[in-house]
């Protein structure tokens, strides 16, 4: 499961990154695996804790070119967190992600099919079998782009083979995302969720994917690579 966040009239235009955080910290929470990394945090935290577990992030050594961009200081900013940051903080609390970068279009007209391609291999790698409908135990997907994040809950697959991003969208209100919830829902209302490779046409897009959990001694070589932190780049 993912709890939906939004942004509030406080972080509207800058939160964004943060309420992602919180709709991947909200599914984490619920895994078992993670049990023993987050044992620290059991209520999701505020925007400002997020601030200063970032800042801890940067005084343990990771991204140091980041930080200097934030001037070491968050807390308390209205500062747009990216990519960069979703990863140090996941694995300052040993939280093993990766950062991949889809850079370019791979497809006709602006397109990504790389992209829906690489997130569908990621949610089928724990799935055998040939169900309509598959719950994976993986966690969402932090995706982001040029001025905004939304979080990837799932992914389908059309007869035609077509494939389809379920994302949860925190510039989304929760009345419009309380919709979802009614017993009687046709599926209709799964339009406010559903993205298409002709609905995402920015230039590049960024994805920060969680898979595991890390050793201290992983830990702290993923901090000593992040003296310049890289991306996988696709293609």
């Amino acid at each position: 499961g993912v709890d939906h966040f939004h942004s509030s009239l406080g972080d509207r235009g800058w939160g964004c990154g943060y309420r992602n955080f919180q709709m991947l910290l909200s599914s984490l929470l619920q895994n078992s695996l993670y049990n023993d990394c987050l044992r620290d945090t059991a209520l999701i935290p505020s925007i400002p804790k997020i601030q200063s577990m970032i800042e801890d992030a940067w005084r343990e050594g990771f991204d140091p070119h980041g930080a200097s961009h934030f001037k070491n200081r968050l807390h308390g900013s209205k500062a747009w967190i990216g990519a960069c940051e979703i990863y140090s903080l996941l694995t300052s609390l040993r939280i093993k992600c990766q950062i991949i970068d889809f850079h370019k279009p791979t497809g006709p007209m602006g397109t990504h099919p790389r992209l829906f391609e690489w997130i569908l291999r990621y949610y089928s790698t724990d799935n055998e079998g040939a169900a309509k409908v598959v719950c994976t135990s993986k966690p969402p997907i932090y995706l982001q782009h040029q001025g905004h994040s939304r979080t990837v809950v799932g992914i389908e697959e059309k007869k035609n083979k077509a494939l389809c991003l379920l994302l949860f969208d925190p510039g989304c209100p929760s009345q419009e995302m309380q919709k979802l919830l009614k017993q009687n829902s046709d599926g209709t209302n799964l339009k406010l969720l559903r993205k298409f490779a002709g609905n995402l046409k920015e230039k590049q897009y960024q994805i920060v994917a969680v898979d595991g959990v890390l050793s201290l001694e992983e830990k702290a070589a993923r901090c000593h690579a992040s003296q310049v932190l890289t991306s996988e780049k696709i293609p």
